[in-house]
């Protein structure tokens, strides 16, 4: 179990890397200078997940005219994976991914994954979550865009024993303070007795700190070099001065949190012998 009793920390590169193996690797190094446990890459069949006619439409890009241009542009093959799995073995940081179709979990089982990823949109898709628990790895499973129905019925399909973390998940980028909604973490705990973490879609450090208050045990966020450049999620990202702060400020208040046990410290009893006129 790679999860334990410090918040799992996870920088999701996903496509902030534009389709660049190099700009890739600069962000897996960027991640591991921060303090970040693992990084995150999302993989998908692109004419499985979309439409033939979403992806005749016109949408120029770094690519090419169309839409089909930018989803194959930003997708890495057999080669980049194979550099992102020795480049992160060399600097001692776990990687996974999201898959968000059936081949894609297998192109990523190959690599040995240590869980797997369902992203807020594969929710309901329960082909791929059956499918994906057949593969008996750990799963993470976030929640953007969901009732609480929908995670109930994926829980189920899924199998509690199977999941390792719920993640609570606004679905907006960049997300609004006022629809963070992370009060629901407690609920999310609450509702489905499992442990709960966190997706941040914000590029401010200060709500995932709330988060990691509120018992998010993993923490996710998009990283970026640096959020001016060309790519739809950059500006919901961290850069990674960003990221080594945040870190820095969970680790700080991870130790005080404590235990949830009253204690009187020696450096109070001082002052306890000064200040109570009663002693019991």
């Amino acid at each position: 179990m790679i999860i334990g009793r410090k918040c799992f920390i996870v920088a999701e590169i996903g496509i902030n890397h534009n389709g660049d193996i190099r700009i890739a690797k600069r962000l897996i190094k960027a991640a591991k200078d921060a303090g970040c446990d693992a990084v995150k890459f999302q993989k998908k069949t692109v004419d499985s997940v979309y439409t033939k006619e979403a992806l005749d439409k016109p949408q120029k890009s770094l690519f090419g005219e169309t839409f089909r241009d930018l989803k194959l542009g930003l997708e890495f093959g057999q080669k980049e994976y194979e550099d992102i799995n020795i480049f992160c073995r060399r600097f001692d940081i776990v990687w996974f991914a999201s898959c968000w179709d059936k081949v894609s979990v297998d192109f990523i089982y190959q690599f040995k994954p240590p869980l797997y990823k369902i992203a807020s949109p594969c929710l309901i898709n329960d082909e791929l979550l059956r499918y994906t628990t057949s593969k008996k790895i750990p799963i993470i499973l976030s929640t953007g865009m969901s009732t609480e129905k929908q995670i109930s019925h994926a829980i189920n399909v899924i199998g509690r024993r199977n999941i390792i973390n719920i993640m609570h998940c606004t679905s907006c980028y960049p997300t609004k303070p006022e629809e963070l909604n992370l009060s629901y973490i407690l609920k999310l705990k609450e509702n489905f007795g499992l442990e709960v973490g966190y997706s941040n879609h914000n590029p401010e450090i200060i709500f995932c700190l709330a988060a990691v208050a509120l018992g998010a045990k993993v923490l996710e966020f998009h990283i970026t070099l640096d959020r001016a450049m060309w790519g739809v999620d950059q500006t919901s990202s961290l850069e990674p001065q960003e990221a080594g702060l945040l870190i820095k400020y969970i680790r700080e208040i991870e130790k005080s949190l404590g235990e949830g046990i009253k204690k009187i410290y020696n450096r109070e009893l001082t002052i306890s012998k000064k200040l109570k006129k009663h002693q019991f």
